[in-house]
C-alpha cells in the first residue's frame, strides 16, 4: 500500500509535517494553559493577603509577650473568610508555626518561601513545589513589620494546585484527542484524495504501456472526469486515435510504396529480358523499351526523392540554400517539363507566361519541386481530355500561382487530410502520398502557404502563395 512514490511523497510532505505542527501546537497551547491557571492562583492569593490587611491586624501585638500574640493569631485564623481557597499558617518570630486554619499543625514544614521572604526587600516570598504527600501546591509567605531590625513573625497563605494540575491533565488528554482526531481526519481524507489520483494515474500507466505494444483500440475509463485527471484521460484518448490514424495511414504508405516500387521494377525488369532477346535490327522495339525504362526510372527517382525529402523533414535536417531568384522561371520550367507528358496522356496543359517578373529570396530548387509536384497530381487525378489551367499574378506583394484541373475531384472528408503525410485520398493513384506533405513544407519554410479547394467530379485548385522579395533585397542583388 505505501510503496507508491506519490503516497509516499504524500505521508512524508504532508502527514509528517502536519503531525509535528499539531505536536508543538498541542505541547505550546497545554504549558499556556498551565502557566495561564497557576498564575491565575497566584494572582488570587497576593489579592487575598492583600485584602486580610495583616499589618493592621497584628500592628498591636507586635512586642506582645507570645502568648498574646498565640491569641492574636488564633483570632485572625478564625476570622479568615477564605478557608474555601486556601489555607493559612502564623508563624512566630522563630519561624515556627503557631496556628493553622484546619486546627492540625505540619509534620513538616517545609517553608522555602519564608526564607525566601526574610531574604525580600518587600517582605513577601512565594514557592511552588510539592509537600511530602505528593500535592503539588502554591505558598506565599508575607512577613509581619519589623521592630528595631527584629523580625516579628510572618503569615503563610497556602493553596493546592492539584485541581488546577488535574484539569490541565484532562486538557492534555482532549487536546491529544482533538489532534488524534484531526490527524486522522487529514489521514484519511488525504488517503481518499490521492487514491483518486493514484488509481487512474496506475490505469493510465497500464494503458500507456499497451498503447506503446500496439494496443490503439483501448481506451481510459475516466475520461468523464471533470478535473485535470479527466482532462490527461481526453488528452490520451485523443493521442490513442491520432496514433491508430498514423499506424493506418503508415500500413498504408508501406502498402502503396510497396507497389509504387514493384510496379516500375517489374516494368524495368520485363523490358530489360525482352530487349535482351528482341534481334538487334529492331529498333521500334528498343526505342519502346527504353522509353518505358526511362519513365520507370523517372519514377522511381521521383520516390526516392519524396522519401529522402520527408526522412529530412521528420529528422529536421531539411535547409533551404535562399537566394534571390524569379519564380516564375521556375514555375516556366516545371510547365514545359510536364506538358509532353499531359499530352501523351490525352491532357491539354493551358499556360501563358506572365509578363512580369517575380523576384523573391527562395530555394530555387525546391520550388521547382514544388511546382512539379503539383503538376504531378493534376495529371494524375484528370483523365483523358481534362484541362489543366495554370495561372500566376502579383498582389499585395505576394506571388500567386493557380493550378486547376478538372479532374476526379476530394471529397469533402478527405480535403482537410491531404497535406498529412501518408494520406492518400485515392488509394487507387499512383504516388506515395508524402509528396504533398513536403510541398506544403517547402512553401511553409518560404513564408507562403498551399491552399487547396475542390469538389468531387468537378476538379481541384490548388493556389500557391509565396512572399515576393522587397526592394531592398532586390536592389542589395543588383548591387
Amino acid at each position: 500500500m505505501f510503496g507508491m512514490s506519490i503516497t509516499k511523497r504524500w505521508l512524508y510532505s504532508t502527514i509528517v509535517v502536519i503531525t509535528l505542527i499539531l505536536i508543538c501546537v498541542a505541547v505550546m497551547v497545554s504549558f499556556v494553559f498551565k502557566d495561564y491557571y497557576h498564575d491565575y492562583a497566584k494572582d488570587r492569593i497576593y489579592s487575598i493577603s492583600q485584602s486580610t490587611a495583616i499589618a493592621n491586624y497584628f500592628s498591636a501585638y507586635l512586642n506582645a509577650d507570645k502568648e498574646t500574640f498565640a491569641n492574636c493569631a488564633r483570632s485572625y485564623v478564625e476570622d479568615f473568610d477564605y478557608t474555601n481557597i486556601c489555607e493559612v499558617w502564623v508563624l512566630d518570630r522563630e519561624g515556627a508555626v503557631i496556628v493553622t486554619s484546619t486546627g492540625f499543625m505540619p509534620q513538616e514544614a517545609v517553608c522555602k518561601d519564608y526564607d525566601a521572604a526574610l531574604l525580600s526587600s518587600s517582605g513577601k516570598g512565594e514557592w511552588t513545589g510539592s509537600f511530602a504527600s505528593g500535592e503539588t501546591v502554591f505558598a506565599l509567605t508575607v512577613l509581619l513589620p519589623k521592630t528595631d531590625g527584629i523580625n516579628n513573625g510572618a503569615v503563610r497563605f497556602i493553596t493546592s494546585l492539584a485541581d488546577i494540575d488535574r484539569q490541565w491533565h484532562n486538557m492534555n488528554i482532549l487536546i491529544s484527542a482533538v489532534c488524534v482526531f484531526a490527524l486522522l481526519l487529514v489521514f484519511f481524507s488525504g488517503w481518499f484524495f490521492i487514491r483518486s489520483i493514484v488509481k487512474p494515474v496506475n490505469l493510465l500507466n497500464d494503458i500507456t504501456k499497451r498503447i506503446a505494444a500496439g494496443d490503439f483500440a483501448v481506451r481510459t475509463l475516466s475520461s468523464d472526469r471533470d478535473d485535470e485527471i479527466g482532462e490527461l484521460c481526453r488528452s490520451i484518448d485523443f493521442m490513442t486515435e491520432e496514433l491508430a490514424r498514423t499506424d493506418k495511414l503508415k500500413n498504408d504508405f508501406i502498402s502503396t510504396v510497396s507497389h509504387e516500387l514493384r510496379t516500375p521494377l517489374t516494368a524495368i525488369k520485363g523490358w530489360t529480358e525482352t530487349l535482351r532477346d528482341v534481334p538487334a535490327e529492331d529498333t521500334q522495339v528498343f526505342e519502346s523499351g527504353l522509353r518505358v525504362i526511362a519513365d520507370e526510372t523517372e519514377r522511381l527517382y521521383s520516390l526516392v526523392e519524396d522519401l529522402l525529402d520527408f526522412s529530412k523533414i521528420e529528422s529536421g535536417r531539411m535547409t533551404l540554400r535562399l537566394t534571390l531568384i524569379d519564380v516564375l522561371a521556375e514555375l516556366d520550367m516545371a510547365v514545359y517539363v510536364f506538358k509532353d507528358r499531359a499530352e501523351r496522356e490525352g491532357i491539354t496543359i493551358e499556360y501563358e507566361s506572365p509578363a512580369f517578373t517575380a523576384p523573391m529570396m527562395g530555394d530555387a530548387d525546391r520550388l521547382k519541386q514544388v511546382f512539379v509536384n503539383i503538376l504531378d497530381n493534376a495529371v494524375k487525378y484528370s483523365s483523358v481530355g481534362g484541362k489543366i489551367l495554370v495561372t500566376a499574378l502579383a498582389e499585395n506583394e505576394q506571388l500567386i500561382v493557380c493550378v486547376q484541373d478538372n479532374g476526379c475531384g476530394i471529397s469533402a472528408e478527405a480535403l482537410p487530410h491531404v497535406k498529412e503525410k501518408f494520406y492518400k485520398s485515392n488509394l487507387s493513384a499512383k504516388g506515395s502520398g508524402i509528396g504533398l506533405a513536403v510541398s506544403d513544407e517547402i512553401i511553409t519554410r518560404h513564408g507562403g502557404s498551399i491552399e487547396i479547394s475542390s469538389r468531387p467530379h468537378v476538379g481541384t485548385l490548388v493556389a500557391i502563395r509565396l512572399p515576393l522579395a522587397a526592394e531592398d533585397q532586390q536592389d542589395g542583388k543588383d548591387n
